[in-house]
């Protein structure tokens, strides 16, 4: 997966955030590279599909959800780069909100499905999933939380806070975290970074067949 999703305020207006899509999308590319059949399901981005890969294009978080779990279905590996949105707007307004002469607007949000932890409950015995913390503080702490609660194999975490690993640039540092510890990536593209992932997750793969 890859990319935001957009919730709706009313016909013209969402709510949404930084994610461009570029890791899911470098992610999808590596894959099809090394000859896997991909899918990717993608919120609105500004990018080309990469080709060779199928592609399913969604709009809002539910739609990301709907979209993903008969897919996750039948792959050996799920990739979740997207970054849906965590909240929805409660009631969408039918037409365009107007300005209210200097009163403050208040929008009441809703929690969203948590995409990653349904992915996992209906996780099989040989499958890989792998989970993406972008964070900005604590981001050890937050994304070890993640691991259990979402099933995850591994997480790919980040803090986008720092030069050069942020949203809508073409590289990225980040860690792998597993229940075994931690390990450090430096600086590198997020194409490099994307066949970094695949080598972990077919490592992953490959054990768990084994067995």
């Amino acid at each position: 997966t890859a990319g935001p999703t957009r919730e709706p305020i009313d016909p013209v207006r969402y709510i949404t955030n930084k994610s461009s899509g570029k890791m899911g999308y470098a992610i999808a590319r590596a894959a099809q590279l090394r000859g896997a059949r991909v899918l990717l399901i993608s919120g609105p981005t500004a990018l080309e599909a990469p080709a060779g890969v199928e592609m399913v294009r969604v709009e809002s978080t539910k739609d990301l959800l709907d979209a993903l779990l008969p897919a996750a279905e039948q792959a050996d590996i799920v990739v979740q780069a997207a970054a849906p949105a965590d909240y929805r707007v409660a009631e969408v307004a039918p037409q365009k909100i107007k300005k209210q002469d200097g009163e403050p607007f208040v929008l009441t949000l809703t929690e969203n499905p948590d995409v990653a932890k349904a992915v996992g409950e209906n996780k099989r015995e040989n499958q890989v999933l792998v989970g993406f913390a972008a964070e900005t503080q604590a981001v050890r702490a937050n994304a070890t939380r993640k691991l259990d609660k979402k099933h995850l194999d591994f997480i790919v975490a980040n803090d986008v806070t720092k030069p050069g690993a942020g949203f809508d640039v073409d590289t990225n540092i980040a860690a792998f975290l597993d229940h075994d510890g931690i390990e450090e990536l430096p600086l590198m593209t997020k194409d490099a970074l994307a066949h970094r992932i695949l080598d972990r997750a077919l490592a992953v793969l490959r054990a768990k067949q084994a067995r």
